[in-house]
This record gives C-alpha cells, structure tokens and sequence, in this order.
C-alpha cells in the first residue's frame, strides 16, 4: 500500500510540541504533510507536564489549539503509533517506509469508557511513569488526541478480551488488527522525534529502584498536575506521606562522561518551577538543592532569584555521593559541600533527581542513514532533505523547540517545489 501527496509533501516524524509545529508551519504555507507519532496519542513530553515555561502554562493551553488547527487542516494526515521502517530515494523524492502497530481499537471508538469495567487486568501507567495502575484498556489520557481507547491485547486473558468487545456497543473493538505497512512519496523529512528522561536505574548510587522516596523530575510533573496519579497532590509514592522536607539532585546522570557528557540545558530551570509548585503546597517546607552549577540564562534569571531568596531554601554546591534509606521511608542525602569542603548528611522526606534529556531516536536513526552528533542528536543536512526540530537536534526548552521547528519547516518546504 502506498499513499501519495503532491506538492512537494513533507514528512514529520514525531509528534510532540516540535513535530506538531513543524507541521502546521509547512501545511499552512500549502504543503502536504504526514505526521506520524510512535506512541497512541500526540503531544510528546509537553503532554506529560504540569505547566511549562515561559508563562508556567498547563499544557491545554498550546496544545487544545494546535490540535484544533490539525484538525482543520486538510493537508496533514496523522499517524500514531507509527514508526519508520526505511527510506529509499533523494531529496525531492523519497520513498519512506512506514509501520502502524495495531491499537486494536478503530475509528469507532467514541472514549465513552463502557469497555473499562469489562477489563479484569490492570497495568503500569506509563503517562504517569508507572506511578499508578490503568486497565489494559485506557484512554491514554483525559486530553488525549486521537481521543481514543487503546487496548494491551498481549496483558489480557481471553475471557477478558470477549467481555471487552461485548461490553463496546459501537464495534470499536478489533482483536483482528494487524500492524499494517504503507509508503508515503515526500520531498523531505523532519525529525522531530523528541527526548527521553534519562534512566536514573542506570546511577546506582542515586537509589531510585530502592526507595519510593526517590523520583525523577519527570515524575514530580505528574505529581504535581491535576490529572495526575494524586491528583495533583505533591505526596511521597508509596505511602502517600504529606513531605516535610525536599531535595533535589541536580545533574544527576549529566556532565558525567559514564552517563550523559553534556548540559540538558532545562534541568536548572525546571528545579526552580518545581520548587514553585512546592511552595504552592508546603509554604513552609524545608528545601535543599545539591548542584554542581545553577544555569537559568537570560529570561529566567529573575525566576531563580526569587527561589534562592527563600529563607527555607539551602542551596549546596557539591555533588551528591550517596542516597540512603531511612527507617520511616525517608532519605539522607550525602555531598560534599565544595565551598566549605564539608560533608552534609540531609534527611528528607522526598528526594528528586533533576535527570537529563536523552535524545529518543537512538540507534534507530543510524540504521535509516540519520547523521547523528556524538550524544545522539541529529545533526540536520537540509541539502540531503533531512532537517530536524526540537530537542532531537538539541537539548532545548519548550520555547526554543518551537523557533527550531519553524525554522527546519521552513528548510523543508523549499526542497522538491
């Protein structure tokens, strides 16, 4: 199967904040374009956030009109959960092979909830980073676009896969659906295929496998939105503590040649939001931050300062060597303080580790003929037809992720006119 677009069509593979603006730049400028996104809903990380920089926005505010402008533009086709398998051709005139992995939910679906009751198995709920269980079959979230259900048939038994499909009075449910591969004819490609947190498993001495009082900074997003697994209550996982006491470990896994060699750039910044939300909550509690060096250029400068200015915030310049559990669920922190060369033990009650980004596409992209930097980020070759957006080509804000996607639109559009 293959579909075709004229008009020197683009083709945007990944479907977050940079994708989605790379998209709708070339379309309304006239150009066909595919969309496609490996996961079942569009959105990307911004999806996952509480608020994002620079107003501290929820995310319905940028991504409810993106949507609907996707809606309305005729000349973007969405994909989800659709992958490149390969890519044939030159600029002007590229073959790209995709796949869409099956849903086993079509078109019919109207997200009315009907099959959740008939669902007997419950798993990890990877919008909230397993933070709670969901059914195995689940609106991926409450502004989830497509806004429809998908269903883990491999979680299922068959008794609970025939209750499912008894219990859709709409014929939504095709436990017949088959990963299908199709070809798309496109001028260029944009990659725009976002970041990963990175896998705090992988820092052993940061004890995030072996203690709930120990969370990523990805994790303290869901905590804090209302959608979230507390409803937007900041509580210890596990036993729902109320905290008393934070900290957060800055560049945990970054600027380290064993983990990621480079600055996330958004990690700083994102501390200090978080620090916001807390105060929102815990006007009182006790906050320490460890860091190796505190960067908020520019328009943030005035946004760190008035959390440092917190008189029950400590700010402690050292790299934290330990992580240990205490008896009441709790941690201590332990660092050297590199300013006065002593040792801090910090009892707290939660502890957040500030992880970098990891560029997702990963091994992927060099098996398609992607040009990749030495840390896995995309380096664009507009005169190949590749350009790329976001934090796929660097570790960037929101707001910089949507100058770079305009800017690799407008790269885009003029190949193959």
């Amino acid at each position: 199967m293959s579909d075709t677009a004229g008009n020197g069509a683009v083709l945007v593979v990944g479907g977050g904040i940079s994708g989605i603006t790379a998209a709708l730049e070339a379309a309304e400028v006239g150009k066909d374009v595919f969309l496609i996104e490996k996961n079942s809903y569009f959105g990307g990380r911004v999806a996952q956030l509480n608020q994002y920089f620079p107003k501290l926005c929820p995310p319905t505010c940028g991504l409810e009109i993106n949507f609907k402008r996707i809606k309305d533009n005729r000349r973007i086709r969405t994909y989800t959960l659709t992958t490149v398998k390969s890519i044939a051709g030159e600029p002007g005139n590229f073959d790209v092979q995709l796949e869409t992995a099956p849903r086993y939910i079509n078109a019919n679906c109207t997200a009315c909830g009907d099959c959740i009751p008939a669902c007997s198995e419950e798993i990890d709920d990877a919008y909230n980073f397993g933070m709670k269980k969901t059914k195995a079959v689940y609106l991926p979230h409450e502004m989830a676009f497509p806004r429809r259900f998908v269903l883990d048939k491999d979680a299922c038994s068959a008794e609970s896969l025939e209750a499912i499909q008894t219990a859709c009075k709409y014929n939504a449910v095709d436990l017949g659906m088959q990963a299908k591969t199709f070809t798309v004819k496109v001028s260029s490609i944009i990659w725009s295929t976002g970041w990963n947190p990175y896998d705090a498993k992988k820092i052993a001495n940061l004890k995030i496998e072996s203690s709930p009082a120990v969370i990523t900074n990805m994790m303290m997003e869901r905590l804090a939105a209302e959608n979230g697994p507390t409803q937007g209550k900041i509580l210890r996982p596990g036993d729902h503590k109320e905290p008393e006491s934070f900290a957060f470990v800055q560049c945990a896994g970054s600027r380290d040649e064993n983990h990621l060699e480079y600055c996330s750039s958004v990690c700083c910044g994102a501390t200090f939001k978080h620090i916001s939300y807390i105060r929102n909550q815990y006007p009182e509690a006790k906050i320490y931050v460890f860091y190796i060096d505190l960067r908020t250029p520019g328009k943030y400068e005035k946004f760190r300062a008035k959390y440092m200015a917190d008189a029950n915030a400590t700010f402690i310049k050292g790299k934290v060597a330990d992580i240990v559990d205490e008896r009441d669920g709790g941690v201590t922190v332990v660092a050297e303080d590199a300013v006065t060369g002593s040792k801090v033990h910090q009892k707290v009650d939660l502890c957040i580790l500030a992880t970098g980004m990891e560029p997702a596409l990963g091994t992927t992209g060099k098996a398609l003929g992607v040009t990749m930097d030495g840390n896995g980020f995309i380096v664009p070759e507009p005169e190949k037809g590749m350009m790329a957006a976001g934090c796929a080509k660097s570790a960037v804000d929101v707001y910089t992720s949507g100058q770079s996607s305009t800017a690799a639109a407008l790269k885009a559009i003029q190949i193959g006119r």
